[in-house]
């Protein structure tokens, strides 16, 4: 887009041509109300309250786009007549509860009325009753409903769940009177919300992926969250500014934090909040947020017992929930002792950003989910999208929605989930290790082939062959007929039948043969009927290409071949590319510390099993402090450096403890911020310097991006061919969570508590004669489990999963590094 100057009131504005007037005002520091409009999403002119004048007209600021050299006023006189008249519609009936509202406080019904100094009712009409309703983790109160539709629109728009509609309300009409009394607009917007409610699609329950953001965008009390109702008014917490811990996305949050009780002083956690209009969390982030290891004190015996430990241990293994500072302690503790450093689904990531800087030359991939969003063409390979990082899920959605996108999806396991975000979007649910078929059909649908190497455009041409079809095909035929036609006979003054021929035209189908190129990779990945011509409507008018790549590549049996052709896809292709790290820190623990694939005889187990372990689950020999009890970095998907801060305290010993017992000298962990190796893309900054927040128009202002650095490379472009007979058939299962789940910590959170088993869908339990509930022994090569069986509505498919934050179950050991094994599963 190009960038313009407007004017509004007489102060000149640079924007984006084509944006709208609403937010240029906003990120130009110029205050337009708006009730009804998220920043991201498509705008409902449900409130119209952002009106302006634009060159002279009354517009909408939030669907109205800027024009070079547009002047725009915010305020006359009959825009202040409309916008009064809107807040006093607002305000009749709405319940005078404000004293015991949720949303008191920060609700923008009170702002606004206040703002546009509503002190006085001009309009009635007789309310219905509204009764409340629960809808599991959310309830909602129609009767302070103001049917903004911001739910609706952000739950389509942003997250893709499409769980909200409008219904009927069933009130008494409004009286005629007042078409012809009051401003147009107010009228207009009291005769949509005097007619509807807020329902979920599936009826009185939610079907929906429980993300509860409609919750987080509600301006009024109407929506909110049932652990949170009634417990506490929103101008007693403190703001702590922190980083979403559960995932790689790196979510910017805040804990809302107040004392427990008059009888308990300690600090707790309430809730968690998100700048909504630009960021979005998953139900793991919003209700998972209590994972804190509460109740701890300092035990010099036991701290005594772990130094002697680290003195008797060759290995410390760890897992990625830990900050960049704890890894960059790990790493010192490797320099200075020799310790073995274990992370496996770190290492491999690792590996995998090696091989695939051997081809790109550059230390990280080039792409992050801002890009997605930006996408008008999106790709998914090798994640399971709406559970490894559902900021991906949404962030591709919000490019199928808003750019008029399409995208492909390729996986075993078929989500409904991803089909319903758009009609244009395909998924391949190919066999389990026909990944690299995938990246393979990329290069071959979108690689420059006069530049790709040729062996490799070699290989590509195997695949394709010619065959004949017979198509029908509409052609036209003329057709001569004889048809009788009155004539007057002139001399007799008599009319006589005479026959003529007329020749038409006529449509006829005729079969004929053709030629088509046979793509028999289509074949290996289980494409859909007819994709080929599908695959040219999609790309129609496209500009921008995002590619996602997730955790079954990097565990892949090949995954060197697998990450050296995403390089070359990133390299030949207009695609831009991102990776989906594994878990919270996976990115800054693999850039931070020398990881090794083989252990010792004695383990110091950091969140994990070992001969001593050090955990903030609070199961192990000495109890460690958890994400939200610690100050700290943390590595996200977008290559950015994020601070976050203690929303409660600890009372026992850190990491940092333990290497000063050992014989370092630091007195806060956030000491090694500045420490992080700059060689990795980390900057030598203090951590107090960090920022955390966003601007007005959407800038990212939180910690910082890593630096991508050249990586030198020897020209070798190889890439090996795939074994076609390795796909997996039937009885496979997969290595994954369930929506709202990530690691033990959220299984901690007492909103989400529970345990696992083995999920399954509907048609799953019904090949395999089993139901929710049953208990069904789980085996594979590696070894046996017995566990439930868990229903899972949004899987289709035959492939069942295990998760992997129920400790108890210890499904890991089931496979043998990749996602997929083989299994055999039967009634206990």
């Amino acid at each position: 887009m190009n960038e313009i100057t407007i004017t509004i009131d007489g102060k000149a504005v640079q924007t984006q041509e084509g944006e709208f007037i609403l937010n240029a005002a906003r990120a130009n520091g110029i205050f337009i109300p708006a009730i009804c409009y998220l920043t991201r999403c498509s705008p409902t002119l449900a409130c119209r309250i952002c009106l302006v004048e634009a060159d002279g007209k009354q517009v909408y600021a939030c669907n109205s786009k800027a024009k070079e050299g547009m002047n725009v006023v915010t305020s006359t006189s009959t825009i202040e007549q409309e916008k009064r008249a809107i807040m006093e519609v607002y305000d009749v009936n709405h319940p005078l509860e404000c004293g015991v509202c949720d949303q008191s406080g920060e609700c923008e019904l009170q702002n606004y009325t206040l703002e546009l100094a509503v002190d006085s009712q001009s309009y009635c009409i007789a309310d219905t009753f509204k009764p409340a309703q629960d809808w599991g983790l959310i309830k909602y109160d129609p009767a302070l409903c103001i049917m903004c539709e911001r739910c609706i629109t952000v739950c389509k728009d942003m997250i893709g769940d499409g769980a909200l509609s409008t219904v009927a309300r069933g009130s008494d009409a409004i009286d005629p009177a007042f078409k012809e009394s009051m401003p147009k607009d107010a009228y207009a917007m009291w005769n949509k919300l005097n007619k509807s409610l807020i329902a979920p699609n599936a009826g009185d329950t939610l079907d929906c992926t429980n993300c509860g953001e409609c919750t987080s965008v509600c301006p009024v009390g109407a929506l909110v969250s049932t652990d949170y109702q009634y417990s506490a008014n929103a101008w007693e917490h403190e703001q702590i500014p922190a980083t979403c811990t559960h995932c790689s996305a790196g979510c910017q949050i805040s804990y809302d934090i107040k004392h427990t009780s008059i009888a308990d002083p300690e600090d707790k956690i309430y809730r968690v909040k998100n700048e909504w209009n630009y960021v979005s969390l998953c139900g793991a982030g919003r209700y998972g947020y209590d994972f804190q290891n509460s109740n701890v004190t300092k035990d010099a015996g036991q701290f005594d017992a772990a130094i002697a430990a680290f003195k008797k241990a060759d290995t410390i293994r760890f897992t990625s929930t830990i900050t960049n500072e704890e890894a960059m302690i790990l790493q010192r503790l490797k320099e200075k002792f020799g310790y073995r450093l274990i992370n496996e689904e770190a290492r491999v990531f690792k590996a995998f950003l090696n091989a695939y800087s051997a081809i790109s030359g550059q230390s990280l991939y080039s792409g992050n989910l801002k890009e997605v969003h930006d996408s008008d063409f999106v790709v998914s390979i090798g994640s399971a999208l709406k559970t490894d990082n559902p900021n991906a899920r949404f962030a591709m959605n919000n490019a199928l929605s808003m750019n008029k996108g399409a995208g492909l999806y390729f996986h075993p396991i078929n989500d409904p989930v991803i089909n319903d975000m758009s009609k244009n979007v395909t998924q391949f649910n190919h066999a389990a290790m026909m990944e690299e078929a995938a990246l393979y059909l990329m290069l071959d649908l979108f690689g420059d082939k006069a530049a790709m190497p040729s062996d490799v455009v070699s290989y590509l041409a195997t695949f394709h062959s010619t065959k004949t079809v017979t198509i029908e095909e509409t052609v036209d035929e003329k057709v001569t007929e004889t048809v009788v036609k009155k004539v007057l006979n002139e001399e007799t003054g008599l009319e006589e039948d005479v026959n003529e021929e007329v020749t038409k035209t006529v449509k006829k189908k005729v079969s004929k043969e053709v030629e088509v190129d046979d793509n028999r990779l289509y074949d290996l990945l289980n494409a859909p009927a007819g994709f080929a011509d599908t695959l040219i409507k999609y790309l129609a008018k496209k500009e921008k290409f995002a590619l996602m790549v997730g955790p079954d590549l990097y565990s892949h049996p090949n995954a060197v071949n697998c990450a050296r052709l995403v390089a070359l896809i990133e390299k030949y292709t207009a695609f831009n590319v991102t990776m989906i790290p594994n878990l919270s820190n996976t990115l800054g623990a693999a850039l931070i510390c020398d990881l090794d694939a083989a252990g010792g005889s004695y383990t110091i187990g950091y969140n994990a099993a070992g001969n001593f372990t050090l955990s903030a689950l609070g199961n192990g020999d000495l109890d460690m402090p958890a994400l939200n009890q610690q100050e700290g970095t943390l590595t996200s998907i977008d290559k950015r450096v994020n601070p976050t801060n203690v929303a409660v305290g600890f009372g026992g010993y850190t990491l940092n403890d333990i290497a000063n017992a050992l014989g370092f000298n630091e007195a806060l962990t956030v000491n090694y911020t500045k420490q992080l190796p700059v060689s990795s893309g980390f900057k030598a900054v203090e951590f107090d310097t960090l920022p955390n927040y966003y601007t007005n128009a959407g800038e990212e202002v939180r910690g910082y991006l890593l630096a991508v650095s050249s990586v030198s490379v020897n020209g070798d472009e190889s890439v090996t061919r795939f074994n076609e007979s390795s796909a997996m058939g039937e009885g496979i299962v997969y290595l994954a969570n369930p929506v709202l789940h990530f690691t033990p910590f959220t299984a901690k959170a007492h909103q989400l508590k529970g345990t696992g088993g083995l999920y399954a869908s509907a048609a799953f339990m019904s090949a395999n004669g089993v139901k929710d509930g049953d208990r069904v022994r789980v085996k594979t090569a590696q070894g046996e489990i017995v566990v439930n069986v868990i229903a899972d509505g949004k899987i289709d498919g035959e492939i069942p999963y295990l998760p992997t934050f129920d400790t108890q179950i210890n499904s890991g050991a089931l496979f043998d590094g990749y996602r997929f094994a083989t299994v055999s599963i039967q009634k206990a």
